[in-house]
């Protein structure tokens, strides 16, 4: 399966280093924006990082949740943000499919925010949920091939990683899956549970 990565990314593109040491960095609060809802694998993520981050920096860390549009209304806030270091995005691989997806960003992915490290790197796995009669990858194919259409999988959005992975999927199998999107990592796994969908690609962490 592919791996996805979350990474954090700081809007501190005119401040130097030797400035940011010289004021104490961080001078006040941090806001973190988490580009989906609360419940997924990237807003756990978060809000673990930024306790940590709290701790070892003495100031608070607020863990904002802004979901909607593939993580562009997210992006979109860090990106017009001060560039004084104060406002952090946990990104993930939306922000680096985005650009080859969507002809017009109301921002730049490279020149508007300066990458800081890799947080998380996962393994995406295939689930079902307990009602279909698949207990293997070769059982689920043959399952879609005999019901085309009627299966559905949840995804974290469109055109993010999991709704990437569900199009391979079809390609590869030759099969017919419907894909139902929801408002991030948290409501699909919910929706998965609930047996409202039959199947999605998730993460561990999810």
């Amino acid at each position: 399966m592919k791996r996805w990565v979350l990474c954090v990314y700081g809007l501190a593109l005119s401040v130097g280093v030797g400035t940011l040491h010289a004021q104490s960095y961080p001078s006040k609060a941090v806001r973190m924006i988490v580009p989906f809802p609360p419940g997924g694998g990237t807003d756990y993520t978060a809000r673990l990082i930024g306790q940590k981050l709290s701790e070892l920096w003495g100031q608070p860390v607020v863990i904002e949740n802004r979901p909607g549009a593939s993580t562009i209304i997210g992006s979109d806030l860090v990106a017009k943000a001060a560039p004084d270091g104060h406002t952090l995005i946990m990104g993930s691989v939306n922000h680096t499919i985005n650009p080859h997806l969507i002809a017009k960003l109301p921002y730049d992915t490279i020149k508007d925010f300066s990458p800081i490290t890799v947080c998380v790197t996962a393994s995406y796995v295939l689930v079902v949920h307990p009602s279909l009669p698949a207990k293997s990858v070769k059982e689920l194919i043959a399952l879609a091939k005999a019901r085309p259409g009627e299966i559905n999988y949840s995804s974290s959005g469109s055109s993010g990683p999991q709704h990437l992975a569900g199009e391979l999927f079809k390609m590869m199998a030759k099969v017919d899956i419907t894909h139902v999107p929801y408002k991030g990592g948290g409501p699909a796994v919910t929706a998965l549970v609930g047996g409202h969908v039959q199947m999605q690609f998730s993460t561990p962490v999810s």
